[in-house]
């Protein structure tokens, strides 16, 4: 009998779900290598490669089946995706149509254990991972000064409405948003730099901005107000916590990797103005590969000098999620998420939980999102290291994406009027 590879409980999912990868028609105990790789939408090629070992009956299941080796080890159902690594240093996997084309992972098995096997495949097939659900509407905003991309589940709702931000790569980036309204969140994945007609850079921000698109989602007619919701990684994690703090409609925060400073550049609103959190540049570390570690270059808020750049998030009436790696390059996540709790308990507040993930880097994406340790940095102009280990920081997607849901829905779903 030939041998197969097939999925269940199909070829198609969404990208944050897991698949089932049997392999039948082995002989026993036959030494396999399992291959996984894809390309992305500039032709960059990412893969994996892991050891299995075939049981008496000359089939796999890698939910019960061992990796002996490879890119990782052990009981690890979706190790081949998490594990995908690219071919090119450096390069970052982002998925940036999420309409028209899934991430196809081709799935190969090659007899005996080889890190790069070649010839032809004993058995072979693809996996779509989409990142929109089917009946999810993309609508792109364009709406007074607000910029970004709406992401509407499909049904008459009400929908918890979420505002999402990623960091100082500036932009629009619409797969963690579109995920979220696959999971019936109605999402607006805001742009606030660098995009379409918005400021080239982030020196001067403008909160009214963000609250324009506050009331822009809210005020939509799908959407279960009064509040929003808002989830930020990076400088989009400090831009949350802002939010949450000075807009009241801004009822639940999850801030990843974030800080508990306005960092960068100064943003105002009204007759306030937080001044941006500054770096030390002689505080970069190089490192071997010509990769930067840039995590001791950012400043301490609590230093005397900063203490106009701290957000007084003891204002907040809304609720916080910190989310912390606890080996962050970035920068010292888990400092700024201790000051950020110290402070609020000094407040008298309890309006905040924190998750915090040992060998976890920066850049924690949804689930089973391929791991990046370094990537270029639009600031930086090189190579940085964002930090984790592959096996604990992917582990800590799985188990972090889902509590982002809950937590959101649990603060957005039962809100009462403000």
């Amino acid at each position: 009998m030939a041998a197969r590879v097939w999925l269940e409980p199909g070829y198609k999912c969404l990208s944050d779900e897991p698949v089932r990868v049997r392999v039948g028609g082995l002989s026993p105990l036959q030494p396999v290598t399992m291959r996984a790789g894809l390309s992305d939408e500039k032709g960059e090629t990412f893969g994996s490669a892991a050891f299995y070992r075939a049981d008496e009956r000359g089939e796999l299941d890698l939910n019960r089946s061992p990796s002996l080796g490879g890119h990782y080890t052990g009981t690890e159902p979706m190790g081949l995706f998490w594990s995908l690594t690219p071919v090119k240093p450096f390069s970052r996997l982002v998925k940036r149509d999420v309409v028209g084309s899934p991430l196809r992972v081709h799935i190969e098995v090659f007899d005996g254990h080889d890190g790069n096997p070649q010839g032809r495949p004993l058995a072979s097939c693809v996996n779509e991972r989409w990142f929109m659900k089917e009946g999810v509407t993309r609508i792109p905003v364009r709406e007074g000064r607000v910029r970004g991309v709406l992401f509407v589940p499909p049904g008459d709702g009400p929908f918890p409405g979420i505002i999402d931000m990623y960091g100082s790569n500036g932009g629009v980036v619409e797969h963690r948003a579109s995920l979220l309204a696959s999971r019936g969140f109605l999402t607006l994945a805001l742009a606030y730099f660098g995009y379409d007609d918005l400021p080239k850079d982030f020196d001067n921000l403008n909160l009214e901005y963000f609250e324009e698109a506050v009331n822009l989602l809210r005020h939509h007619s799908k959407v279960k107000g009064p509040g929003v919701g808002a989830i930020g990684i990076s400088k989009g994690g400090d831009l949350v916590l802002s939010m949450t703090t000075f807009i009241p409609h801004v009822i639940a925060a999850v801030s990843i990797g974030g800080c508990n400073a306005n960092t960068l550049g100064n943003l105002h609103y009204k007759n306030i103005t937080l001044s941006g959190l500054g770096i030390t540049l002689d505080r970069a570390k190089f490192c071997e590969s010509n990769l930067i570690d840039i995590s001791e270059m950012t400043n301490n808020p609590k230093d005397e000098e900063n203490k106009d750049c701290i957000i007084p998030l003891e204002k907040a009436e809304g609720h916080f999620l910190f989310v912390v790696g606890e080996d962050d390059k970035n920068w010292n996540t888990p400092l700024f998420a201790q000051q950020a709790v110290e402070r609020l308990k000094e407040n008298g507040k309890n309006n905040y939980e924190i998750l915090t993930y040992p060998e976890s880097g920066h850049l924690l994406e949804p689930a089973y999102f391929p791991f990046c340790y370094a990537s270029f940095h639009r600031l930086v102009g090189l190579p940085v290291i964002w930090g984790g280990q592959m096996k604990p920081h992917s582990i800590a997607q799985i188990d972090l994406w889902p509590r982002i849901q809950r937590f959101l829905r649990k603060h957005l779903e039962k809100q009462s009027k403000l």
